[in-house]
């Protein structure tokens, strides 16, 4: 009983020591850095990022007991490569899991024991490679993961409670001083464990969360719609302050890719503004399995070839709607909606968001994916960077 109670006011006390922290801290910019585009620009267009989050490590290494083998970036046992690249006081963390990546987490949720030994294999990656913390990428705790059809949430309801849990015994291995955040949906749909019961009691054990306000449209939608507009960011921000997170600890997500899906003719050339007009099936609906008629693909990417006349009209034609802020273009040729933020577009959700909400920064996912122009990043730095008046206030 005194371990037990311990534990829970060590548990309060870093949570109270996180909130202060963050409170008192500069408007974040973290950026992922991914396997799959692992380049960055200048180090003199680094000046306003704060954070970078190395992605990934699947999340069933830490639950081999004993591990010490941490394969954190290209096969580097340590991230001092990557803080090389970036100005000496930028962060550099992992990021743990990702989209599709959930048994590992489910494993080590289960109990106890499962929840300390995950947490200390957690904590002995972290001291042994370097990094300052990490970032959890379950990104669907509770259900609508990428297995849904195949898993129904219904079995997963157990990992709601779990979920604060695993964190708070996370925060216990790793201490005050290493950071945590957690990537979470921005999806009202997708936040099952992230209610008001919940929230308060994950915000005790992380620094801050990246609220993944892209994708909000994707392959479960029969509808048109943005991927990041204004308004559907706006909404998925308000969900987690009303659950209860303090908006100074919320970091709003920025993508730097394309997305497109398959529409019907008819139904969408009736629409004045091609918003709101059905798509095709885009996923099946017994697996969930993606039926090829919708993607995305960054600013890195070479074009398709098959959709490389369709995307050139949507960034010669497209339109930017002042309702629900956002990017778009439907394709009457070819029947293909596009969604995407522009350099304009991201400037834009600063004034709504980020000030308006009083936001403690901002995230996009990810760096290497938006060169070798980084156009986009830049209206993301400098959009930070003419925010520095509002910096001690946050």
């Amino acid at each position: 009983m005194r371990h037990s109670w311990f534990r829970l006011l060590t548990g309060l006390s870093i949570g109270l020591l996180v909130a202060h922290v963050a409170a008192g801290r500069p408007l974040r910019c973290v950026m992922y850095l991914t396997g799959q585009h692992p380049v960055t620009p200048e180090l003199d267009q680094l000046r306003q990022v704060t954070h970078v989050i190395v992605a990934f490590m699947g999340s069933s290494l830490f639950n081999e007991p004993g591990r010490t083998e941490w394969p954190v970036f290209g096969g580097s046992t340590d991230v001092s490569e990557i803080r090389s690249r970036f100005l000496p006081d930028t962060k550099i963390m992992v990021a743990i899991g990702g989209w599709g990546d959930t048994f590992g987490f489910s494993a080590a949720a289960l109990d106890e024991q499962s929840r300390k030994e995950f947490a200390e294999n957690v904590a002995r990656m972290v001291f042994a490679t370097g990094a300052d913390g990490v970032d959890m990428d379950w990104e669907y705790p509770g259900g609508n993961g990428e297995d849904y059809k195949i898993v129904p949430n219904k079995a997963k309801e157990w990992e709601i409670g779990a979920y604060p849990l695993l964190l708070a015994e996370l925060r216990l291995a790793l201490g005050p001083k290493k950071i945590i955040s957690a990537a979470v949906p921005g999806l009202p749909r997708d936040m099952l464990a992230f209610n008001s019961q919940t929230v308060p009691r994950i915000m005790r054990h992380v620094d801050f969360l990246n609220v993944m306000t892209y994708d909000l449209m994707n392959r479960r939608d029969s509808t048109t719609r943005h991927h990041s507009g204004i308004v559907n960011s706006l909404e998925a921000i308000d969900a987690y302050i009303s659950a209860g997170a303090a908006p100074q600890r919320l970091n709003l997500g920025f993508g730097f890719y394309v997305k497109w899906f398959k529409t019907t003719h008819d139904a969408c050339s009736k629409t004045a503004s091609h918003l709101g007009c059905p798509t095709l099936l885009l996923e099946d609906p017994k697996t969930g399995a993606d039926m090829g008629r919708a993607g995305g693909f960054s600013w890195h990417d070479p074009v398709p070839t098959e959709l490389g006349e369709s995307f050139n009209r949507a960034l010669d034609d497209g339109t930017y709607d002042d309702k629900g802020g956002g990017y778009y273009y439907w394709d009457e040729q070819e029947d293909i909606f596009w969604t995407f933020d522009t350099a304009v577009a991201i400037s834009r959700k600063f004034p709504v968001l980020v000030d308006n909400r009083r936001l403690g920064g901002v995230f996009a996912w990810g760096l290497g994916e938006d060169a070798p122009l980084y156009e986009h990043f830049r209206a993301l730095t400098n959009a930070v960077a003419e925010h520095k008046g509002t910096r001690d206030e946050l």
